[in-house]
């Protein structure tokens, strides 16, 4: 018997008193993983890849991602702070990121750890990584876990294409630990709280699920706009901060689109974001249309991390902001000296292999399968291709899926209902003449 897969812990959720049914959040759900039933929007979480897409197009707010509470960490906590390289951008007229260092500090955290640390430290190793011979090009980026998750459920053929580097919030949140302990030998690992600042849910999914099934190095995950309205309180420009940022150009670059590829100093490289840019992309590389290329960084929000759903600005403002930012800033704070070996260190890999996780087979039968696919394409072909939605779902494919395997009657299909009455008065006419 094989085993059972583990359910997948989702951070994005429906709220059915705000949800009217209507069909915005259907038709831009990148997965089809949203259906209208009895009035309202029902999401199949085997399919759902936490991209926030729903929330992004929902005129109602019935989509909701869900993070911690600042409120709800544990006080007796040594809390340290991870905040992304996009949440930088979020403030208006910042000229020093000590500011906003310092302001964490000032809210409660005991400590703060940049991300873009960690994500210099990925780009040394990332360099490296992509002298080996051995690596099947184009090598596609791991720090966005809505882009690893589609992997895993749709393109097989591509898992072996991402890089089996670590993330940076990951790196990010064993280093701060480990530096945390250091300095203060009194604490237990258990006794610090490491807390990151996320511009999107997938992040908050991602260490709900731990990293590819071990336990993430992150305790909790909090919502960057949370954070960003108790910073405004704290933030004052009449007192200037401790000088105590450790990260340049380069992990700042990290909050948006091209920003990882760039920093490899690789010329061969592709950079695309917005999920159905990234889905079309994925596809181009799994058919062979990219040979030239050696890596690819793919991010689901539109413009990168500052296009996430749980930021505050507008994601072309905020990448403004970071390039003015950036300019003050030294290259990179964390070089690892040359090393042209092209190996990584094994505790920075991936705990295990990343694997193919397909859902929704048609049948576990083989010929069974082949069985209800067919009769999946000729009820497709007989419907009439308007891919309205009214049936409740995304396309008429999409709701020939749902006849053939989930029940559904044909008749809900109004065109089709439609053409059905209209023929029978037809006929009913004919007989009567």
């Amino acid at each position: 018997m094989s085993p059972v897969m583990e359910q997948y812990k989702h951070s994005v959720s429906l709220d059915l008193e705000k949800c009217k049914g209507c069909t915005n959040c259907l038709k831009r759900c990148p997965t089809e993983a949203i259906r209208i039933r009895d009035g309202h929007a029902v999401i199949n979480s085997d399919v759902c890849i936490d991209c926030g897409e729903c929330i992004r197009r929902c005129p109602y707010q019935a989509k909701k991602a869900n993070f911690d509470r600042f409120e709800d960490i544990p006080a007796d906590k040594y809390r340290i702070a991870l905040p992304a390289p996009s949440f930088y951008g979020q403030f208006t007229d910042l000229d020093d990121v000590d500011y906003v260092l310092q302001g964490l500090l000032d809210i409660g955290f005991q400590e703060v750890f940049e991300v873009a640390r960690a994500a210099e430290i990925v780009t040394e190793y990332t360099r490296q990584y992509l002298k080996n011979d051995a690596v099947l090009y184009p090598v596609i980026n791991s720090a966005c876990p809505v882009v690893v998750r589609l992997i895993t459920l749709r393109f097989p053929y591509l898992c072996d294409h991402v890089i089996p580097i670590m993330p940076p919030i990951e790196l990010a949140g064993r280093m701060a630990r480990e530096e945390a302990l250091k300095k203060h030998p009194e604490l237990k690992p258990e006794d610090i709280a490491v807390v990151f600042i996320s511009p999107c849910p997938a992040k908050a999914s991602y260490v709900k699920n731990g990293f590819l099934g071990e336990k993430s190095h992150i305790d909790y995950v909090v919502s960057m706009s949370d954070i960003y309205f108790k910073l405004i309180g704290v933030m004052k420009k009449t007192i200037i901060p401790q000088t105590s940022s450790q990260s340049g150009m380069i992990g700042m670059s990290w909050a948006s689109t091209g920003g990882e590829a760039s920093a490899l100093f690789n010329d061969k490289y592709l950079a695309a974001d917005g999920i159905d840019n990234v889905i079309h992309v994925l596809d181009e590389i799994e058919t062979g249309h990219f040979p030239m290329l050696q890596f690819v960084e793919l991010n689901a929000c539109p413009g990168g991390c500052v296009g996430g759903v749980a930021t505050v600005e507008n994601p072309y403002i905020a990448r403004v902001r970071l390039q003015a930012l950036r300019r003050y800033l030294p290259v990179s704070q964390n070089r690892l000296g040359r090393d042209d070996s092209g190996s990584v260190p094994d505790d920075l890999l991936f705990p295990k292999k990343l694997e193919y996780r397909p859902v929704g087979k048609f049948d576990e039968d083989l010929n069974a399968a082949m069985q209800k696919m067919s009769e999946i394409e000729d009820l497709a072909a007989s419907l009439p291709a308007l891919d309205c939605g009214s049936c409740g779902a995304p396309t008429c494919r999409a709701f020939a899926e749902d006849v053939v395997l989930g029940g559904r009657s044909v008749d809900e299909c109004i065109v089709y209902m439609r053409e059905r009455i209209h023929k029978l008065a037809q006929e009913t006419e004919g007989d009567a003449k």
